[in-house]
């Protein structure tokens, strides 16, 4: 392109978070954990940090449990102890020192669970697939506990020195469980509500954020599993945490079972439309996601309103400095490559 771009690369701020430009690197996990103790090591710090010189505004660390046995393996992060915190604040002061700001994605992977020796979940209901256990239903007083379990992460998040947090509620995961009637057969009060266990979390993170921090929540707009359900459900459960303090969603699909009827789409761009209704209908700032990797793709996206962020994710592993490229290709004046680096550019 020979214009400079007018929306990708122009800062965005949401609450106190200040971003560069509307990059997102998209949380995924690098099952690079050596040890059982759940820190990220050395792989993890490169792997952020190296994005940061990058050029990307945001990264969202990976999918960070609450619990040991909340981990979809035993090589994932945790953040269920204080002894966890130094790791990453290791990650946040080097991320910052190359002007990006920097997340972390807080979850539980419920009946996901592959290595915990009996998974959890809302109901005993097993993930299809040989790998996966039949889980063990939650009593009310373990779910209480779990609420409690998300508010001691994000403390140790914000001592991190993390900017934002992001609450996984997609992708099959503990939240998508509570939150979907294909998962949650429970005849108590969080049955009857599906929504109550994600609006207990939010409201138990938000009271250990300060109060300029923004809650970022990632939800599935639609499942594809036969008897899943739609945009709309998705969309009333995103009135409802967004009444409970979530000021960003992140809008992805599926992973709540295998596809039947309705297939998610294998084109570039297939999610966005579920961003932009979800939008429209609650007027919050939303990230889109979904194969957004070309540069001119990208940038429509933010351009025509359809999303205010865009996140990156396998384009963002083949590429660590994807943003940099992007803004060139986009004929952007600002490249974000740190000085040691300008020559190149």
């Amino acid at each position: 392109m020979n214009r400079m771009s007018a929306s990708l690369f122009s800062s965005y701020q949401v609450k106190g978070l200040q971003l560069k430009n509307r990059v997102v690197m998209a949380p995924m996990c690098q099952y690079s954990v050596t040890a059982k103790d759940g820190s990220p090591n050395d792989w993890h710090y490169v792997h952020y940090v190296s994005r940061a010189v990058g050029g990307t505004g945001l990264i969202i660390m990976e999918m960070t449990d609450v619990d040991p046995d909340g981990r979809i393996t035993d090589q994932d992060l945790g953040l269920w102890s204080d002894e966890q915190i130094p790791a990453y604040a290791r990650i946040v002061d080097a991320v910052h020192s190359y002007g990006t700001k920097i997340g972390i994605q807080i979850a539980h992977a419920g009946r996901k669970a592959e290595d915990a020796e009996v998974p959890v979940a809302p109901s005993a209901i097993a993930f299809p697939g040989a790998q996966y256990k039949l889980p063990r239903a939650l009593t009310t007083e373990e779910v209480q506990g779990l609420v409690r379990q998300f508010g001691d992460a994000a403390r140790r998040a914000v001592e991190a020195g993390m900017d934002t947090i992001e609450l996984h509620g997609a992708h099959g995961y503990l939240i998508h469980q509570f939150h979907s009637s294909l998962t949650n057969k429970r005849e108590d009060v969080y049955g009857q509500d599906l929504a109550r266990f994600g609006v207990e979390v939010i409201e138990a993170v938000k009271r250990e954020m300060p109060a300029d921090m923004p809650l970022l929540f990632r939800i599935s707009a639609v499942e594809y599993a036969d008897g899943g359900y739609g945009i709309e459900h998705a969309i009333e459960l995103s009135k409802a945490y967004q009444a409970a303090g979530v000021d960003v969603l992140h809008v992805s699909s599926g992973g709540e079972g295998p596809a039947g009827e309705r297939k998610p789409g294998n084109y570039a761009g297939y999610q966005v439309a579920f961003a932009r209704q979800i939008r429209e209908a609650l007027g919050i700032p939303v990230i889109a996601v979904g194969r957004l990797e070309d540069p001119a793709l990208a940038e429509a996206v933010v351009g025509s309103g359809d999303a205010d962020l865009v996140a990156i994710a396998r384009g963002m592993l083949r590429d660590p400095y994807w943003a940099t490229h992007a803004a060139v290709a986009l004929g952007s004046k600002q490249t974000f490559a740190p000085e040691p680096y300008s020559r190149a550019y």
